[in-house]
């Protein structure tokens, strides 16, 4: 109860009046008993009640939660920053929650070495070099590759780069017999690309001039940077062999116009390397920086 003083001049004297104020908390009643101000209101029904046993109640009797539900629609007409806030946070969770998932020690992972060491045999057998990161690494991590036992064949994790576009897509499960461009026509098709897709890669859906694809040679120390020109017309497989991949194949998807721009990759120049030029240019590299 708040109280203000008021002074009145009576025959030149001060007189103090004290004035009772009561701050109404609410222009609303308790939904639930009806009698009481309310002072709670539930953010998932909108229900006002008064007490902790009224909220109890409703929660009851409407079998309600009594926590937001975040995925409500909301019209465009009443979108505002907060409900904009209120996406990116629970974005934001949902990105935790499937973390904490990845790192849930219950959760079956495939990370022992004996499955490691039976992929790098299997890669072996198909002349493929197959190095495992360390755990931590974000490549180790991510890496959804496996070697399917009943098939015997690999279902690779892909990641395809599209410099000109500057964007970056991930494949999950593509089987090591599927040829190359059909791995790319979900992306630069005009007719079989996914629209979103297709308007995020435009210059590669609208160029007159056609791709190329190349795979990053990783080179020693005395190495620069190298890439493999592939086959589109072949498949995954024939197109790893004799290779170094390192948890999984990364491809640069290249418009034609541009396979001779040095800033292209970032300070690493496109230089396209057949399979058996490997050793040859290995060995010349060293050989001319040791001089």
């Amino acid at each position: 109860m708040d109280s203000t003083k008021v002074f009145n001049i009576v025959g030149g004297e001060d007189v103090q009046e004290p004035v009772s104020l009561k701050r109404k908390m609410s222009l609303f009643s308790c939904e639930i008993c009806g009698g009481e101000e309310a002072k709670y209101k539930c953010p998932r029904c909108m229900k006002y009640s008064c007490s902790l046993p009224c909220v109890k109640k409703h929660k009851t009797e409407v079998n309600c939660s009594g926590m937001r539900d975040k995925a409500a629609f909301v019209p465009m007409s009443k979108f505002d920053e907060i409900n904009l806030l209120s996406d990116y946070r629970f974005l934001e969770d949902s990105s935790r929650l499937v973390d904490c998932g990845a790192r849930d020690r219950l959760f079956p992972r495939h990370t022992s070495s004996k499955y490691l060491n039976l992929l790098k045999n299997r890669a072996r057998r198909q002349n493929i070099d197959l190095k495992i990161l360390p755990v931590g690494f974000t490549k180790r991590r991510i890496n959804s590759t496996f070697f399917h036992k009943k098939e015997q064949r690999f279902y690779w994790h892909v990641k395809l780069i599209f410099p000109q576009s500057h964007a970056e897509y991930i494949e999950k499960r593509v089987p090591d017999n599927r040829i190359l461009h059909k791995i790319l026509e979900t992306y630069v098709d005009p007719e079989k690309s996914d629209p979103v897709i297709r308007q995020r890669l435009k210059a590669y859906v609208t160029s007159q001039s056609g791709i190329k694809v190349y795979m990053k040679m990783e080179q020693g120390k005395c190495n620069p940077a190298r890439f493999y020109e592939l086959d589109p017309s072949e498949s995954l497989l024939k197109n790893l062999e004799n290779k170094t991949v390192i948890e999984y194949p990364t491809l640069y998807v290249v418009l034609m116009e541009f396979t001779s721009d040095d800033v292209l990759f970032v300070k690493e120049p496109v230089q396209a390397l057949h399979p058996n030029q490997d050793q040859e240019e290995k060995a010349a590299s060293c050989k001319s920086h040791k001089r």
